[in-house]
């Protein structure tokens, strides 16, 4: 038994659809039906309804689907501890974070929390917002640590996956002040995210709503801080995160190219509780630290 086939399952029985749970495993229809067919023969029972439309579980899978969520989040949880190789007689809380917000709002913000809770281990996993996500869902992380903008909302349950508000940022186009807005009557090249970024869809959403003329795209990065650094050498404008870029629009290596845009910071909890006795209590008291005014 291989710990896909389990995943593999758990996706079928949130889509609903051998489709489109392949399209979301990355592999083909066909390949994916096999490997749900191998979980049933290693069972020895029939896990799906084929016979209805959408695709139904039948009583056993319904049965095993408790099972294969706990023994996903289980693994992956010991993965991700092993990883981390932490020797701390504390127990161990898995945060997935946006990369930016890992630099520049993690580090102050749990030294809050740290205050209230007491000696906590942490390990920060700074990913992209759909690792970060995945990683939340599939058991790898206790919280998630994200943006929010009311424009890209962000697909979890939220009887599931419960969220309090941490902080506030705003996303603001930067742009050096050697790039000349509009020069010759070009519009000013852009620096995007690229394509399905969470950042990159919610500057498409801000650069409509500031009013500002599309430019080319010159270069693209996942990464705000990857395109601060091009904006900073005049490579084009950028939409990336106020705290990002405090320092060098107050020092005028950057400029601001029009508003901010409003953004949340959001920390989303995993609703299954987590591994041991000690992590969940660890869990727990962050969660209720974070819900305590700074």
């Amino acid at each position: 038994m291989e710990l896909k086939w389990l995943e593999d399952f758990l996706s079928l029985a949130q889509t609903r659809s051998f489709s489109r749970s392949a399209e979301a495993r990355h592999v083909t229809q066909s390949a994916f039906s096999r490997r749900i067919r191998a979980l049933e023969l290693w069972l020895g029972v029939a896990l799906v309804d084929r016979s209805t439309y959408p695709t139904t579980l039948t009583p056993e899978g319904r049965r095993f689907r408790d099972t294969a969520e706990e023994s996903v989040r289980v693994l992956l949880g010991a993965r991700a501890d092993l990883r981390a190789g932490l020797d701390s007689p504390e127990p161990l809380v898995r945060i997935a974070g946006l990369h930016t917000l890992a630099l520049t709002f993690f580090p102050a913000w749990f030294r809050t929390l740290a205050a209230r809770t007491g000696p906590v281990a942490t390990r920060l996993l700074p990913d992209d917002f759909h690792d970060c996500l995945q990683a939340l869902v599939e058991g790898g992380a206790d919280f998630l640590l994200t943006f929010h903008h009311p424009g890209v909302p962000i697909p979890l349950d939220p009887a599931l996956y419960p969220h309090r508000v941490v902080g506030a940022d705003a996303l603001v186009p930067v742009r050096s002040p050697d790039l000349a807005a509009g020069a010759e009557g070009r519009p000013v090249p852009r620096l995007d995210y690229g394509r399905d970024s969470f950042l990159g869809r919610v500057s498409a959403l801000a650069q409509a709503e500031l009013g500002l003329p599309p430019g080319p795209v010159v270069h693209a990065n996942p990464m705000a801080e990857a395109l601060k650094c091009m904006a900073l050498e005049g490579h084009g404008l950028a939409f990336v995160p106020r705290s990002l870029v405090t320092r060098e629009l107050a020092e005028g290596r950057l400029v601001a190219a029009g508003p901010a845009v409003p953004l949340e910071i959001r920390l989303y909890r995993n609703g299954a509780p987590a591994h041991g006795p000690r992590a969940r209590a660890a869990v727990a008291a962050i969660w209720a630290a974070a819900s305590e005014p700074a």
